[in-house]
């Protein structure tokens, strides 16, 4: 999944979002069942590194999903979490035409090419550049702009049958104000959703622990027959992080003709 940018607040990603792509394919390989003695390496240093970043970095090495990204060739541990949220969910077929917004660096590009099985439409945009993922069409831009939403509908090939966001603002370390903001990087995602999904689509986004807020979260629940909150297992326990997955979308019924 990247923020579309770190991901930039809007439009922008998870610097390491998404999906992933690497050995396998099949569903039952996203969610690895790790056993044996458990890691306990500690950073050997912490010369030069602040204590949050040790503390980061250690964190990091003792984290298995980490070593099985790398393992499995995924640009990132968030690959698990969207392949845990499809397992569960079941709206990546074979044959859709998906949207990942805030692309960078391209892990849930990768779940989502390897889940579709080589049928159907990949299409990953950001406003960082991403490294070429075979089987997706990558796309540099702000998904809230018409003429790349335009990019983007004409690299699908008609309307998606999937939108699905991992964006996430900077953390400003202030809980409210980030709940704002990863709120508002959602509602650009939906806005960004009713502009190219079919009836019947689905839309995944990453929100904070407590829900969307009332408004959108009535939005969500007028335009779409099922709106559930998940949280997967690959999500770290003290991360505030869930995900709204709507699906069955109702598109609006276009006005009479004069």
């Amino acid at each position: 999944m990247g923020r579309m940018g770190t991901k930039s607040p809007r439009g922008g990603r998870r610097a390491g979002q998404g999906g992933g792509r690497g050995g396998g394919g099949s569903k039952a390989d996203s969610a690895p069942t790790f056993t044996g003695r458990k890691l306990a390496e500690r950073v050997k240093t912490a010369k030069g590194r602040t204590i949050s970043s040790k503390l980061w970095l250690e964190r990091q090495l003792n984290d298995p999903y980490v070593a099985e990204a790398k393992r499995r060739g995924y640009r990132s541990r968030a690959a698990f979490k969207l392949g845990q949220l499809d397992d569960k969910f079941g709206f990546l077929k074979p044959g859709a035409r998906v949207v990942d917004l805030g692309a960078a660096p391209g892990g849930w590009t990768q779940v989502a090419v390897e889940r579709l099985k080589g049928r159907g439409t990949v299409v990953g945009i950001d406003l960082l550049p991403i490294e070429p993922i075979p089987g997706a069409v990558l796309l540099l831009g702000d998904m809230r702009e018409p003429a790349q939403q335009a990019k983007v509908t004409a690299a699908l090939g008609g309307p998606a049958d999937v939108v699905m966001s991992d964006m996430a603002a900077s953390s400003t370390g202030h809980g409210p104000t980030d709940h704002l903001r990863i709120v508002a990087l959602c509602e650009d995602a939906f806005a960004f959703a009713e502009e190219v999904l079919a009836p019947g689509g689905a839309f995944v986004c990453k929100v904070l622990k407590g829900g969307t807020e009332a408004g959108l979260l009535a939005a969500l629940k007028r335009a779409f027959a099922s709106v559930k909150h998940a949280k997967p297992p690959a999500s770290r326990s003290e991360s505030a992080e869930t995900y709204v997955v709507a699906q069955g979308y109702r598109r609006p019924a276009a006005p009479p003709a004069a």
